[in-house]
């Protein structure tokens, strides 16, 4: 199903986001690369068996060339209700080895080994999620990992940040707790909690210090590791 209100943002969504991340001191791709290192990373040595990955509510495809960098020769199949934001994505990336479907295609792609999201459930109904998580729960395959990268709501510069960006204002996040359920009451095997971005731009020379961090709800973002039993 389209989505009008982010159909209206598909030519100019880097720049709105902007608006916003001009206070930490970075831009997206500084926080793009991040997400996807790090969501490597946490896999450890089965990062080694991605090929296929899912980019759940991709928008514009801004992780696409990261999570290729970070999961050399995988392939990503991004899926949006946007079909403006698709639209933007396909032109974007072509060339690439990577598709963008709509909700109604998914279903024909092969299961993928990961599936990746960030920033995106804030923007579902809450009483929509599950569904979402479902949507997600059939792109992988048995044994499957989900990355879910969320804002973090204990970090208060987050609410700054949002309000500072249009389409996020009226946004309802998640606490850790709540997303973990979320996956659980899925089927999904909760693996990790961890807390990122914790240094702002001019802080930067602190970041060493983030994996120690990592595990107190200081960061801008979270990311909940999941896994869909074997």
């Amino acid at each position: 199903m389209a989505d009008p209100a982010f159909d209206a943002y598909a030519q100019d969504y880097e720049a709105a986001l902007q608006q916003g991340l001009r206070f930490t001191g970075e831009d997206r791709w500084y926080y793009a690369r991040g997400r996807c290192a790090r969501t490597k990373a946490a896999l450890g040595g089965e990062a080694s068996q991605v090929r296929r990955i899912f980019d759940f509510g991709c928008g514009t495809g801004t992780a696409t060339r990261c999570l290729q960098d970070a999961f050399s020769g995988s392939r990503v199949i991004g899926s949006d209700p946007s079909e403006q934001s698709l639209q933007v994505a396909r032109a974007d990336h072509a060339g690439l080895d990577c598709a963008f479907v709509s909700d109604s295609e998914l279903m024909n792609e092969a299961p993928c080994d990961l599936a990746y999201c960030n920033g995106v459930f804030h923007h579902i109904p809450v009483l929509e999620r599950p569904k979402a998580v479902e949507t997600v729960w059939r792109a992988l395959r048995p044994g499957g990992h989900f990355a879910l990268w969320e804002n973090n709501p204990w970090n208060p510069a987050v609410w700054f940040v949002m309000s500072r960006v249009e389409f996020d204002r009226d946004a309802i996040l998640l606490w850790p707790t709540h997303t973990r359920r979320l996956l659980r009451d899925a089927g999904f095997q909760i693996l990790a909690t961890r807390y990122w971005f914790v240094f702002p731009g001019p802080l930067a020379a602190l970041r060493p210090a983030e994996p120690a961090l990592s595990r107190v709800p200081l960061g801008g973002q979270y990311v909940v590791l999941a896994k869909k039993p074997d």
